[in-house]
């Protein structure tokens, strides 16, 4: 097995509701090594959408420990886990989180501002994340003049843009068609077989099914973790 690249050990996190104490994440250990393929799997009020803020670094335990990709998060300031969630971290949207007024370009071009690249680098990492995911000729269409798969290619190309360590989708295909789910989910396929990390959240089991591993949350636990053999 290759190098871990996440590792949860005992990680929980809860919310206080008045008197209540809610344990959206109860306890968990987790890793997940370089170049798999997972699915995150529960139901609505599972955890799984606090796991994916946790992996995502957009919250921080309550308890436990979180190392992403060799860094120990989980006592980071706010500054630092920004830095490390722009550095480590590409994240695909299922609303797409596109800005409207700018060209695929000028979208995938935005998480590399702040890489210190001078304009010309960055339009050209631009352009072949933009040409790795299908999209060459398009770079100058705003996204009112592409489809729903195409603007979830931009956004892939925007993730993949900054080189992360993982991939991190939540609900990727949950506003697109069967057809174009289906062309997406290959893409993902060519990503992984290119030796990218992904991790999929889903409460899709046929989601689930296409990737290599599926773990399922259920009260803030891990309940399951499967291979699914192909």
């Amino acid at each position: 097995m290759s190098e871990s690249i996440i590792n949860l050990i005992s990680v929980s996190r809860h919310y206080e509701m008045g008197s209540e104490t809610i344990r959206a994440l109860d306890r968990v250990d987790l890793k997940i090594h370089k170049n798999e393929y997972v699915a995150v799997v529960g139901a609505s009020g599972s955890g799984k959408s606090t796991m994916m803020n946790i992996l995502g670094c957009l919250d921080r335990p309550t308890g436990g420990d979180y190392v992403l990709n060799g860094t120990a998060v989980s006592s980071l300031k706010d500054n630092e886990l920004s830095g490390i969630r722009n550095l480590e971290i590409g994240f695909i949207f299922q609303s797409f989180n596109l800005l409207g007024r700018s060209t695929a370009l000028s979208n995938v071009v935005q998480p590399l501002i702040y890489r210190g690249k001078n304009r010309k680098q960055r339009t050209q990492l631009a352009m072949q994340a933009l040409e790795q995911v299908g999209l060459k000729g398009r770079e100058h269409h705003l996204p009112n003049q592409l489809s729903g798969g195409q603007r979830q290619r931009v956004a892939i190309a925007r993730a993949l843009v900054t080189k992360p360590a993982i991939i991190l989708a939540d609900e990727p295909t949950g506003n697109l068609d069967s057809s174009t789910t289906t062309e997406i989910l290959a893409l993902f396929d060519q990503l992984i077989e290119n030796g990218q990390t992904i991790i999929v959240v889903t409460h899709e089991p046929e989601i689930a099914a296409r990737c290599k591993r599926a773990i399922t949350i259920s009260d803030g636990k891990i309940i399951k973790d499967k291979l699914n053999l192909q």
